[in-house]
């Protein structure tokens, strides 16, 4: 007999899962029963913080989601900073954790590691929580996890599954395969608004978050394009080598930085929060931008916190600044990788005006 537990190993190794980070426990038996006849790489931290931060670090490196393996109760309360850190950082974690049997659930009978509500707990540090009543749920709900760690912010999922589940004959499923969600398109429209207003743009300022991790390519090409002195958050440090002639790094609170956020009159910021964090390390409201502001985001919220855009435009950071490349002189990738546009006759570089 195949359990349900034995089931969700098989459907994560279809799905190109490799490693899984946790640590066994009698609630989880059925979830471990299943990976020595799979090719996933089990890797045990001493502590499920470790293990959730294993598989932060893991998700940031590859760019694949994360996966834990996690007990009920202290499993689930150890692992949450970890998880938090990933929701805020945007970071793809996918956490399966075990819960009591359906009938027990939220009686308060002391049974072994009983919380009252754990997906109560988690719910704030993920995308979503969710409680499995029946195996035939489980292929449904991992597909509802990866459209999140492919067609949107990008941020932890829990699945847990009650004990009388996680045992319950799963042989009549069938693996389902992969549909990967494709990631929101900008509109042309505001996009070719927004390379009128860089190109007309006398100073113009390009601030990338991490949202632009996989589009170091684009954005190098987009800061060479604009001419555009660049300053990016921790999050996305690398995304320009650290000898780039328009990099100004990554601490937007020195004195220098902001004044030329606060001379520049159009600032462009792709994947980026705009939180104090990042760009008000010293707490004391000093980073202002006075020109206008194009924002571009995955998550359409964002698009309008701590600073309101005069053109907001939802859209994968990539697809975005490709377009924006397009539209922009020079700004074509070559065949052998973006090329720059040549600075303007008798205009300095931006990178020599700093």
């Amino acid at each position: 007999m195949t359990t349900c537990g034995e089931f969700l190993v098989k459907q994560l190794e279809a799905w190109g899962v490799e490693t899984v980070f946790g640590i066994p426990g009698v609630h989880t038996v059925e979830l471990y029963r299943g990976l020595p006849g799979s090719r996933i790489r089990h890797v045990t931290p001493r502590h499920e913080q470790g293990a959730g931060f294993m598989a932060d670090g893991y998700a940031r490196v590859t760019g694949k989601p994360g996966v834990c393996f996690i007990i009920t109760g202290p499993g689930m309360t150890n692992i949450l900073t970890a998880m938090a850190q990933a929701y805020a950082d945007s970071i793809p974690m996918l956490v399966i954790s075990s819960v009591n049997e359906r009938a027990r659930l939220a009686h308060g009978n002391g049974y072994l590691h009983e919380l009252p509500n754990q997906r109560n707990l988690v719910g704030n540090v993920c995308a979503f929580s969710h409680t499995l009543m029946s195996a035939e749920e489980l292929p449904a709900v991992l597909a509802r996890a990866f459209a999140v760690f492919d067609s949107e912010r990008p941020r932890p999922v829990h699945i847990e599954l009650p004990l009388d589940v996680i045992t319950a004959p799963a042989e009549h499923l069938a693996l389902r395969p992969r549909t990967v969600a494709s990631r929101p398109a900008p509109a042309l429209a505001p996009l070719r608004e927004a390379a009128a207003r860089l190109r007309n743009a006398k100073k113009p300022l390009l601030l990338l978050g991490g949202g632009c991790v996989e589009a170091a390519a684009e954005a190098r090409a987009l800061a060479a394009a604009l001419d555009a002195p660049t300053a990016l958050t921790i999050n996305a440090k690398g995304l320009l080598p650290a000898d780039h002639p328009l990099l100004l790094g990554s601490n937007q609170s020195c004195v220098p930085v902001r004044e030329l956020a606060a001379e520049a009159d159009v600032v462009l910021a792709i994947g980026t929060e705009l939180g104090e964090t990042d760009y008000d390390v010293v707490f004391d409201g000093g980073f202002a931008l006075d020109g206008e502001l194009i924002r571009i985001d995955i998550d359409p919220q964002q698009l309008m916190r701590n600073y309101t855009p005069s053109l907001a435009i939802h859209s994968d950071a990539r697809l975005a600044m490709r377009v924006l490349l397009a539209e922009l002189p020079g700004g074509a990738a070559a065949p052998g990788g973006p090329r720059a546009r040549p600075a303007a006759p008798g205009r300095p570089r931006q990178a020599d005006d700093w």
